[in-house]
């Protein structure tokens, strides 16, 4: 924001969104989700119990299947066995016709209603019911593959019980002799659907009885915790500010207690972004009640200096321009402060400067603070020039060789065979300008590298605040160039800047070729 001295501005916000809205927003009271606990039924807990029974019934269906196939396979060969064994007797009474109740009592027996045997190549059927026999379905036990297997176990399961059936094979321990039946199915049906439902209830209790302990297991190692974390982050975004809602990290060595540790670190680096945010803007609108009276002491003070560069004294002539600027200058930077304080700077309006006139004018200015013990040695082409803002640019290194200043003063105040030297150099590669700003001070604190550049936590000396490289960054930055802190010894500070010119657009580069 820009307004002349003689009207100071009375401005003294310094944020465009309301406190009652930020403070809304944070604690999630304005269009925040519904944040209650989930309902047993559509808990995490009920989800995985019933995932675990279902899983567990599907791998008993894989067993079941062919259990049953091998069940009527098992089935059917006693039968053949038990037959084999009646033919044995009856071969042996090949000339005999055999009376009817023994007949009878052996079909009962073997639980057929016809047996023949083929021995030799020669078939012979050794006993028959009297009634004529229709045959639905017929089985060679001795070419089964195995889905023909399960095929047949589930059509004589699902559509059996009322047919007769007639299967043959060899005899156990009698290869050479083909015992051949017919028989009923409905026994067979019985017997399968008894096996049925007897692996169906047996499936469904391992199928609980496993559930049960995947569920207690991952109850205690997963979603205990989970819900502990979750409730910690509800309680957590409700008062953030609040030391005491920080999570207490278990300390197990896996994935969940990784993750805590992490969401705690991350609560407290939260914390910390809050208070800094809070002191923000406490400080913003102290700057702005202070800028409020500034704006109106630099006004008078620039009509004192507008006075005294009319004085014919020669000393007064040499020093009120520089006065003039200066005081025109604090003027200007307490106009922008809103600005700052809205966490944006104006866009720099970029125009050819000469550097070296510009790095002049900052030694000029400096040279009456640091006093005649600091030396500043400037290494800048008296030609060089640079597309920038002139006063942005100026900032810039003003902040940084006033830093400067400030850290050679603190060093070993009393030894005055220090050598205090402040270097400003400067060249062009192209369309590129780089210019290195270094000293021969204590050096840049380890503490101050890792919060480099950031607001009051990037100072390197004891009261600082750290704003004037964070100012410095984002002014460069603001010219698409770069900042940064070269890799120096123990001792001295040199920091790096690149300032690219603007590049031409297509348009204009063709209309001037």
């Amino acid at each position: 924001m820009k307004t002349d001295a003689g009207q100071p501005a009375d401005t003294e916000h310094v944020t465009d969104l309301p406190s009652d809205s930020l403070e809304a927003s944070r604690h999630g009271e304005t269009g925040a989700p519904d944040l209650a606990q989930p309902p047993p039924a559509r808990g995490l807990s009920t989800k995985l119990l019933s995932l675990t029974i279902l899983f567990v019934m599907l791998a008993e269906v894989l067993i079941f299947v062919p259990s049953v196939a091998n069940t009527r396979m098992r089935w059917l060969q006693d039968r053949l066995n038990t037959a084999g064994a009646a033919s044995v007797v009856l071969d042996g009474m090949q000339e005999m016709r055999l009376p009817q109740p023994i007949r009878e009592d052996t079909l009962m027996a073997t639980g057929t209603k016809a047996i023949a045997l083929k021995k030799d190549g020669m078939s012979r059927m050794l006993i028959s019911a009297d009634m004529p026999l229709e045959v639905d379905r017929q089985y060679d036990l001795a070419a089964v593959s195995p889905l023909d297997a399960v095929v047949d176990a589930f059509d004589e399961l699902l559509f059996g019980g009322d047919r007769i059936i007639r299967v043959y094979g060899p005899i156990a321990g009698h290869p050479d002799l083909i015992i051949d039946i017919v028989m009923a199915d409905a026994p067979l049906r019985q017997a399968m659907a008894s096996y049925a439902r007897n692996i169906f209830f047996l499936s469904v209790l391992i199928s609980v009885f496993t559930a049960g302990l995947v569920f207690f297991a991952i109850n205690r190692l997963l979603i205990r915790p989970i819900r502990h974390m979750t409730v910690n982050m509800q309680a957590f975004s409700s008062d953030p500010e609040n030391p005491a809602l920080i999570i207490s990290p278990r300390g197990v060595k896996d994935e969940l207690g990784l993750a805590e540790r992490h969401l705690a670190a991350m609560q407290m680096q939260l914390q910390g972004t809050l208070r800094q945010q809070r002191h923000l803007a406490d400080l913003g609108l102290a700057v702005s009640k202070i800028n409020h009276d500034m704006r109106n002491i630099l006004t008078s003070a620039q009509l004192i200096s507008d006075r005294l560069a009319n004085l014919a004294d020669p000393m007064v002539r040499m020093l009120a321009p520089k006065l003039l600027r200066t005081i025109d200058r604090a003027v200007a930077y307490s106009g922008e402060v809103m600005a700052y304080g809205r966490a944006r700077e104006a866009e720099p309006r970029r125009r050819f400067i000469n550097l070296a006139a510009l790095a002049n004018e900052v030694r000029d200015i400096l040279a009456e603070e640091a006093g005649s013990g600091i030396e500043f040695l400037l290494a800048i082409p008296e030609d060089l020039e640079v597309e920038a803002d002139s006063e942005q640019l100026f900032r810039v290194l003003y902040n940084l060789c006033r830093n400067a200043v400030e850290a050679l003063r603190a060093d070993m105040a009393d030894d005055a065979a220090l050598v205090r030297r402040i270097e400003l150099r400067a060249s062009r590669r192209g369309g590129v300008v780089e210019i290195t700003v270094s000293d021969t001070g204590p050096g840049m604190p380890q503490r101050a590298r890792e919060h480099l550049f950031k607001p009051f936590r990037g100072s390197a000396r004891a009261g600082g605040t750290g704003l004037g490289l964070a100012i410095a960054r984002e002014l460069v930055l603001a010219h698409g160039g770069s900042i940064a802190l070269a890799e120096t010894a123990d001792h001295g500070t040199t920091f790096h800047i690149q300032l690219p010119d603007r590049p031409v657009p297509l348009d204009t580069f063709r209309a001037r070729a």
